[in-house]
């Protein structure tokens, strides 16, 4: 493939394979939309083509992390599946940006977007006014484009984990078709005095428990809250994070799903760009002992910002020191107390239903899967989809039978189920 596929208008002769996109297909009005005429969508495989506009589209705040062009330069230089950046112009402006990457499930090809599988939130990139269209011509236009310019090299097209509301706005996207994704997100927002942030989760019991694990903290010699700053520490505190999530999964009989070479070096790309205060791809937050001699890290938690969203990627304790001190918890306040006072409006707990974040947050986002059938191998794919979320979703609604699963995966890796029964996987199928 060329490093740029050429632009072509959408209102060309050559049509989207299952022939004109109207909105009924979209949302079930028999209103059709008219496509814009001056939408010109092109595609591209190099990132630096696009790195201007790109940089100029994700300093919106809606734009997620997960979008931004560090992250998936990040992904991209670890990994080897070929990109396909989607770009929309009217006239000489860039409109929307979709970063995908192609990859083969079985028998088909699937444009996703950019490191999907460890995304927490996804939005894509576009420009706040749409360049001056409606939503529903916007969405029929990307729609149109997606099919007309991808249907040769993928048989579908999957943009999953997308809010259809996000920071006060409906999603560009939210009139195509979609499916509730089997997890929600879940996040806090933050106000400049901690007091007020706490008060919205019950602030007494959450300063209860910090004086106790301050207390248990203390038996162990004390400790020392901090953010890994030059590159070595932050690669140290990865490897200590590997090291405890590999027990973590080892213990539970759950696959690890930071084992392999290339997930790894993409972390490692991630925390080797530097970034600004206010945007940083990831950012290493740890509690060091400081016990006789032993200064072991108890506690990691990995942290993109960008603008004022703070989300936690991921996290980790030694479960053989201090573990009684619920060093993860403690950490977790550290870092929303150090946030409030750093012009941070919303800590974001990431995908997947757990207690701790429930116990933290006050929001729960749902998110949503679209998914763009450009062949008709995609349309089985489409469907395939669909029927796994759908069962995914009822899966985890019933207790019984996510518990049924959770044992069949421990039995499938060799291992005993714990007796919690709990997984602290954040985005577990």
């Amino acid at each position: 493939m060329n490093a740029q596929i050429s632009a072509y208008s959408l209102d060309a002769p050559r049509a989207a394979p299952y022939g004109p996109v109207d909105r009924r297909r979209m949302t079930g009005d028999k209103t059709n939309v008219v496509l814009p005429p001056d939408l010109v969508v092109s595609v591209h495989v190099a990132l630096s083509a696009l790195e201007e506009d790109w940089r100029l589209l994700e300093a919106s705040n809606r734009v997620s992390m997960h979008q931004s062009y560090d992250w998936c330069a990040s992904w991209l230089s670890t990994h080897v599946e070929r990109p396909l950046l989607v770009r929309g112009r009217l006239g000489d402006r860039t409109i929307f940006i979709l970063p995908l990457e192609l990859i083969r499930n079985g028998l088909f090809r699937t444009a996703r977007l950019i490191a999907s599988p460890h995304s927490n939130i996804n939005t894509g990139l576009f420009a706040e006014d749409l360049g001056g269209l409606s939503r529903e011509q916007f969405a029929a236009g990307v729609m149109a484009g997606l099919s007309a310019k991808l249907a040769d090299v993928a048989d579908i097209v999957t943009l999953d984990k997308l809010p259809l509301e996000w920071r006060g706005e409906g999603h560009p996207l939210a009139a195509l078709p979609s499916i509730r994704h089997q997890n929600s997100s879940y996040q806090l927002p933050l106000f400049p005095d901690f007091s007020a942030t706490l008060a919205q989760i019950n602030a007494k019991r959450r300063r209860k428990k910090f004086r106790v694990s301050e207390r248990r903290m203390e038996s162990y010699g004390g400790y020392d809250y901090i953010v890994g700053e030059s590159l070595d520490e932050r690669r140290a505190i990865l490897d200590v994070f590997l090291i405890q999530k590999a027990a973590r999964f080892e213990a539970l009989g759950l696959p690890n799903v930071f084992r392999d070479a290339a997930t790894q070096a993409f972390l490692r790309a991630a925390v080797s760009c530097t970034g600004t205060a206010e945007n940083h791809p990831l950012a290493l937050h740890a509690l060091r002992l400081r016990g006789d001699g032993d200064s072991r890290i108890v506690a990691v938690a990995g942290v993109s910002r960008k603008g004022d969203h703070l989300i936690c990627q991921f996290g980790s304790i030694d479960e053989t020191l201090a573990a009684d001190a619920s060093p993860g918890e403690l950490l977790f306040h550290r870092i929303i107390e150090r946030a409030c006072g750093d012009g941070v409006a919303l800590f974001d707990f990431g995908i997947g239903d757990q207690l701790y974040k429930r116990s933290w947050c006050t929001i729960e986002t749902p998110l949503y899967d679209i998914v763009v059938p450009l062949t008709l191998r995609g349309r089985i794919a489409a469907g395939v989809h669909r029927v796994l979320v759908r069962l995914k979703r009822a899966i985890k609604a019933n207790r019984q039978a996510y518990g049924l699963v959770q044992r069949l995966r421990q039995k499938h890796q060799g291992k005993a189920a714990p007796e919690s029964g709990a997984s602290d996987t954040s985005d577990a199928d």
